[in-house]
């Protein structure tokens, strides 16, 4: 098998370039507003909860045009992605002035982090997304047949 070329890891790297944005205006948002509601703990397990579905949002949205569309690329943009989270992570952690052992607590559940968890799914995103793109649509009824709805009648 032929691997990726350059085309391939430039979108890669733009895909994840928008999942980092996505999730760092996510996390300002989280600390602004989610915080103070509900206490650090509980957005933690929000922003978790939210996060993930922002990272599979993108991955869907951007399925398509990343063009990984074996397992194989899917995979290596998830280990891509994987890498380059995990590095941004730990930077701002130590940008932050946050200690490794802090940093380690990110990652470990026994001590409220859900930062492992995250970057798991962060490596199968290319592969969900691309799962998620090729779902067939909701069945059409009792409606003439519109463009793109297989069984002769308009979705719901």
């Amino acid at each position: 098998m032929k691997p990726p070329g350059i085309d391939f890891w430039r979108r890669a790297i733009a895909v994840w370039l928008l999942i980092a944005a996505v999730e760092t205006v996510h996390g300002v948002l989280r600390g602004l507003f989610l915080v103070p509601a509900v206490g650090e703990a509980a957005a933690r397990h929000i922003g978790f909860v939210v996060g993930s579905m922002l990272v599979l949002v993108v991955a869907w949205a951007t399925s398509r045009w990343l063009d990984a569309g074996t397992r194989d690329s899917q995979l290596r943009a998830g280990v891509l992605w994987l890498l380059l989270m995990l590095g941004l992570e730990l930077a701002i952690g130590r940008a932050r002035g946050f200690s490794w052992q802090r940093i380690g607590a990110e990652f470990d559940p026994s001590s409220g982090g859900w930062m492992g968890f995250g970057l798991v799914l962060v490596l199968f995103a290319p592969m969900l997304g691309a799962w998620l793109r090729r779902q067939p649509k909701r069945p059409c009824r009792n409606q003439p047949s519109p463009a793109g709805c297989a069984s002769g009648s308009r979705p719901r």
